[in-house]
């Protein structure tokens, strides 16, 4: 049965359920003595969740188990002796066995085409018996729910537990996601550190992964350079125009504009925050590169590179002004107005009223807003791939080429790589490093505010 088809089936029996079980328990009598716990749509919902979440489980399940259940089957046919013995090359061909399955056009070799028809039977036979065992479970489950509806059973509690474990599930889909991510790095971070030396990595000054000595890679693989460049872009460049612009733009929006100015302008500035990186990446290669360029040559700056550091900072730091303004605007705004009132009245200008009541009072959040732009500018990807230079250097001229840590991940896993190879096992090292260091700066804002918070009444 088809997935969707199957999904709308078991909303519709949750929706009968719902209805059933709010008529069943309208009917009861409202009496001293049978007054009802729960109101009959809180029933409803109870024998709802029965019918729909317990089927919904089990086909997450079932789509996990029944590929390789299909799988099995497969195998156990008699072409499939002929398969290869390489894992890779044995997928490759049940792949194509799958796609003639569903579209007997569709490209493949001769023995795809002799294991298709045991795919497109097993994947039915499961398919069914996964969508027969879902109907069914919504039926037990609504049900054995059903049976519970009477006038003193605490429908109320039970839906609220259910959605509570619904809520908790879906923020704990988010913990450990995150925990795959930074395990998954770790684990081939490992790999790599078995083959370099941490101490190689991290405090290398030399990084050619182009040109790897068999004997010694730690040599080509000091990653100070990528550190420096990242720093050096996304932390100094990117944030000396972010940081004047947005701390400037949100002191304008909350302190100085008129209502309807206000109204307009803001939602054009976080505009910036909605454009994606790929059109700053264009922008930063065909435009502010060529005129950083220029600009150096004519101020007799011969040897000015077109894939600048300044460049890529430039185009990064216009790209975060909206993180930074939002953070300022907010925390500025969050600051009472009667502190404000109060210093004007006491005859302070609207500037020395800024400078020593309102931005004392909200740095705090500034500061966190700083920091989470800083971690989202080291984070950044297509400017820098776009406009940044591949090679390593360790330089304080902004006219110079630089490269950063997410331009060689890219660099690395792009193209035709192994990977049980140094140079590619280099990128999840990098990725981990920048994960640890983005998760460090957002600890920092985050205890940032905690500390310096200030609670009014």
């Amino acid at each position: 049965m088809n997935f969707y088809a199957l999904l709308f089936l078991i909303v519709g029996l949750g929706l009968i359920g719902w209805l059933t079980a709010r008529a069943r328990a309208a009917r009861f009598d409202r009496g001293i003595h049978r007054r009802l716990h729960s109101l009959p749509s809180q029933h409803g919902w109870y024998v709802a969740m029965w019918t729909v979440l317990p089927a919904l489980l089990f086909l997450a399940i079932w789509s996990a188990v029944s590929p390789g259940l299909v799988r099995e089957a497969v195998l156990q046919h008699p072409a499939a002796a002929q398969l290869s013995n390489f894992e890779f090359e044995r997928d490759a061909v049940l792949a194509e066995a799958r796609q003639i399955s569903e579209d007997p056009y569709a490209d493949g070799d001769a023995l795809a085409r002799q294991l298709a028809p045991a795919m497109g039977a097993a994947r039915a036979r499961y398919g069914w018996m996964g969508s027969g065992l879902a109907i069914l479970l919504a039926f037990a489950g609504g049900a054995f729910a059903y049976t519970r509806v009477r006038a003193g059973f605490r429908a109320r509690s039970r839906v609220e537990r259910g959605v509570m474990l619904i809520l908790l599930v879906a923020s704990l889909i988010a913990i450990l996601t995150t925990l795959g991510i930074f395990l998954s790095l770790l684990w081939e971070s490992l790999r790599f550190f078995s083959v370099v030396s941490p101490a190689e990595f991290l405090f290398g000054t030399h990084w050619s992964p182009q040109v790897i000595d068999a004997v010694h890679p730690g040599q080509s693989l000091g990653a100070v350079p990528l550190f420096w460049g990242t720093f050096f872009i996304g932390a100094v460049i990117a944030m000396i125009v972010a940081i004047p612009f947005g701390l400037m733009s949100a002191i304008y929006l909350t302190q100085y504009a008129p209502p309807h100015v206000r109204a307009w302008m803001k939602p054009i500035l976080e505009m910036l925050a909605g454009v994606p990186t790929v059109v700053y990446g264009y922008f930063a290669a065909l435009t502010v590169a060529p005129a950083v360029r220029d600009f150096a040559v004519f101020f007799g700056y011969t040897y000015a590179s077109s894939e600048s550091a300044l460049a890529a900072g430039l185009v990064m730091g216009v790209m975060i002004i909206p993180f930074v303004s939002s953070m300022a605007d907010d925390s500025i705004a969050a600051v009472p107005t009667a502190m404000r009132d109060g210093s004007l009245a006491m005859g302070a200008t609207t500037s020395e009223t800024i400078s020593r009541v309102l931005l004392p009072a909200a740095l705090p959040g500034v500061v966190a807003g700083v920091l989470l732009a800083v971690s989202r500018a080291i984070g950044e990807t297509m400017i820098v791939v776009m406009a940044a230079s591949g090679a390593a250097n360790i330089t304080l001229n902004p006219f110079e080429s630089a490269t950063t840590v997410t331009k060689q991940i890219v660099d690395l896993l792009t193209g035709d790589t192994e990977f049980d190879s140094p140079k590619t096992l280099a990128a999840f090292a990098l990725g981990l490093t920048l994960f640890v260091i983005t998760l460090l700066l957002n600890v920092v804002a985050l205890r940032v505010v905690k500390r310096y918070r200030e609670a009014y009444e």
